[in-house]
């Protein structure tokens, strides 16, 4: 049994879970297997988006409201017991990451961290993962059964629906020490925007943004004109112009849009290694020699300050 967990937000499947989808498939195609999703939560009404693309098991309980590690964990490690699981995949993202060691080790099972690929060869799982700043790609393969694999976000194409599934309701009983950590208070920045991970469009300032207020007056106009996600390089987070959570790079997020326009942005590989996968890009810099131009498909050397809104004018002619 090839298990995977669908990650969801307000009743609708993240663009992760639809990957997922994607990588549980193949796997389970080379080794034989059955490929199965499951929804969990206080709320799983996305069971049933899931279910137009394979079987599900749904788990709901008011304790897992919150992504939180101990009870993800628990849960995750009982069905993959239960099931007899042969490869255990999750999303690669921030609460992935954390939940995802502590699964292996309960199962006693390898971990493939943050994988760029799978594959099987001689009945093993064969990955590839990104390091030293994403210069070096490096294979690493799992050399017994059952596997925990944590797949990188925006890599794997999202899955089509195919042959609908049916949902089954499970039940995992949660202890104290499950439970011991509890959630405060929350809150998100409301923007009202596309998250950047589901984005299909990415408007992203650099340095050459100039100040926060730069942001204000070419990067958030042009990605609310194209309903496009923002995003930002290191430097302009570490400078405090923008919140982390817009960071794209090997210290951020990946995003693989069907366009990425680079404002401002040098091209340093640590960034681009966050938004290389993007079908296309479209760089605005001053500097000719910056090397965001080796990668751009398309790439305009000026001012930003003149060249992104005269593009915002050009494209409001193409509207109307």
């Amino acid at each position: 049994m090839i298990l995977f967990l669908a990650e969801h937000s307000n009743g609708k499947l993240k663009k992760s879970a639809l990957e997922l989808v994607t990588a549980s498939q193949t796997l389970a195609s080379k080794l034989g297997k059955e490929s199965l999703g499951i929804v969990l939560g206080a709320d799983v009404n996305a069971a049933q988006e899931l279910a137009t693309y394979t079987n599900v098991i749904a788990v709901q309980d008011a304790a897992l409201a919150d992504a939180r590690a101990e009870t993800i964990t628990t849960v995750l490690t009982t069905l993959a017991k239960e099931l007899n699981a042969t490869v255990l995949l999750v999303s690669a993202s921030r609460s992935g990451l954390s939940f995802s060691p502590r699964i292996a080790m309960r199962l006693d099972a390898p971990l493939l961290e943050d994988v760029t690929s799978l594959d099987v060869q001689d009945n093993q799982i064969i990955a590839t993962r990104l390091t030293y700043l994403a210069r070096v790609t490096e294979t690493v393969k799992a050399l017994s059964f059952p596997v925990v694999i944590s797949v990188k976000p925006n890599i794997f194409p999202v899955a089509t629906p195919g042959t609908p599934g049916k949902v089954e309701a499970k039940t995992v009983a949660l202890s104290d020490q499950d439970l011991r950590v509890k959630v405060g208070e929350k809150s998100s920045a409301k923007t009202g925007r596309v998250a950047l991970e589901e984005a299909d469009l990415v408007v992203t300032g650099g340095r050459g943004v100039g100040s926060s207020e730069g942001f204000g007056n070419l990067v958030e106009p042009l990605a609310d004109f194209l309903g496009a996600g923002v995003g930002a390089t290191r430097a302009v987070v570490d400078a405090g112009w923008r919140p982390y959570g817009e960071q794209v790079g090997q210290t951020g997020k990946t995003v693989a849009p069907k366009a990425y326009f680079a404002l401002g942005v040098s091209g340093a590989v640590q960034h681009m290694s966050g938004m290389n996968r993007s079908k296309y890009i479209v760089a605005v810099n001053k500097d000719a020699d910056a090397p965001i131009f080796k990668v751009a498909d398309y790439g305009i050397v000026g001012d930003v300050n003149t060249v992104v809104p005269a593009l915002i004018e050009a494209l409001k002619g193409l509207k109307d």
